[in-house]
This record gives structure tokens, sequence and C-alpha cells, in this order.
């Protein structure tokens, strides 16, 4: 992927065979873009096989940083505040489009890169440690792979799901978060709108990003991005 580093470094953007690398600041009002996807071996001629997928880049300390042992978490969401206290998520269920899948973290690396969800489990998404859990205030990302060298990911539909479509969000402390899509769209990797996607959000938002569009074959990868919006809707114990 390529892309930027994190705050304090140079930037030096580069392909980095299957690890994502970040932007070189976080833009005023929180994520950065990484929207490139994974550099794997060629596809066949009839078919794109690359694994892609796109993810956030490292927020603003203060923006991603979890609550301190001190914080008093809020024990569930309410019409006031919808904002739900800091867990995990463990699984990913979107009804519409046939998903459920299990989560990995996704963080950065010995060589300050977010490493990518892996490429050898096409039903897998990854979620960015490091910002916003699923349901707490914030903007929380997933990301996931659209195919892999063999065959359809777990994003393959993503961009057929339409407002109103429900994504759940099961946390590890026995929450499922329900989020509601607002919006689908797609951008073009080149002139992505970094701050309209990753920016920090007074409330629950998430994003769900994966690649799409025409696959360049000589860069091996995707020219878009598609992103889910939805913003948490409801929430329920069932553990």
């Amino acid at each position: 992927m390529a892309a930027q580093q994190p705050p304090g470094t140079a930037p030096a953007p580069r392909p980095l065979g299957r690890a994502m690398l970040w932007p070189a600041a976080a833009v005023a009002l929180g994520f950065l873009l990484v929207y490139n996807s994974l550099g794997t071996s060629s596809p066949s001629e009839d078919k794109p096989l690359a694994p892609v997928v796109s993810a956030p880049a490292t927020p603003r300390a203060s923006v991603s940083a979890a609550p301190s042992a001190s914080a008093a978490p809020r024990p569930s969401a309410s019409a006031a505040d919808p904002a739900l206290p800091r867990s995990a998520p463990k699984r990913l269920s979107i009804a519409e489009i046939a998903v459920n899948a299990p989560f990995t973290q996704l963080s950065i690396g010995p060589s300050g890169q977010l490493n990518a969800p892996p490429a050898d489990d096409a039903n897998l998404v990854g979620w960015f440690q490091g910002g916003a859990t699923p349901g707490e205030r914030g903007t929380s990302v997933v990301a996931g792979h659209l195919d892999t060298k063999t065959g359809p990911a777990v994003f393959l539909l993503l961009g057929a799901l339409k407002p109103g479509n429900m994504v759940d969000i099961t946390r590890e402390d026995g929450i499922v978060a329900r989020f509601k899509v607002d919006s689908v769209e797609t951008f073009s990797k080149a002139r992505f709108p970094n701050e309209r996607v990753y920016a920090d959000t007074p409330s629950p938002q998430l994003r769900l990003i994966t690649c799409g569009g025409k696959y360049d074959k000589e860069a091996k990868d995707y020219k878009d991005n598609v992103v889910v919006f939805a913003h948490l809707d409801s929430a329920k114990r069932v553990a």
C-alpha cells in the first residue's frame, strides 16, 4: 500500500508487500487515509485476485487513546448519550450481504506500519485498535478484503449496501452495537476525502472500507475505495 507515515516521522511513501503504510500527520479533525491495495503477486489475466483492503492511519493520541483506568465508562447506550464504553469487537454481521465474520485487531508493526488483515483468510475483518471501538464515541474503522488469491472475500458485496441497512457488531463486553447505514460511496484513491471519512466525531460512527472500481493490472491495485458511512442506532446486551 502506498501511503504516509505516522506523526513525527518524515513522509516516505513506498510499496511494502502486505503491510499498509501510514500518513505523516493527522488531519485537523482526526484520521487520515491509507487507501491503496496490498501489494501481492499478480492476479490472473481474466480476474483480479490480489487481496485488497483499505484502512485508517494512526489517529492523534487525543482521539485514539483508550480511557484511563480512572475514567467512568457509561454502562450502556441511551437516547441522551448513545455512546458505549470502550470494548473491542468480536464479530461483524451484515444480513443484507451475508457477512458473518470474526475480527482481528490491526496494529502498528515494528517498522511503523499497520499490518493488514491476513490475506489467507477470506472471511476476516480488521479493526484499527488504536481508534475508537465500535459504539464508542468517535469514528471506528473496519477494513476488509474485497478478494484474495483464492477468490471473493468478506467485503465483496460491501458496495451493495443501501441507506437504512443494519450492521451488527458483537463486542467483548457482550453488547451488540447496531449501526444504521447512512450512505455508501465510492471514491477515487487519487482524490480520497481523508477528513470526511476519518474525522473525529462527537457521536459513535462506523466506517466500513474496502477497495473497488476497476483493477489496474500494472499497478496491481484497484482504483477506488468503497466506504460505508454508518451511525450507532441502538445497543443491546446479549451475554
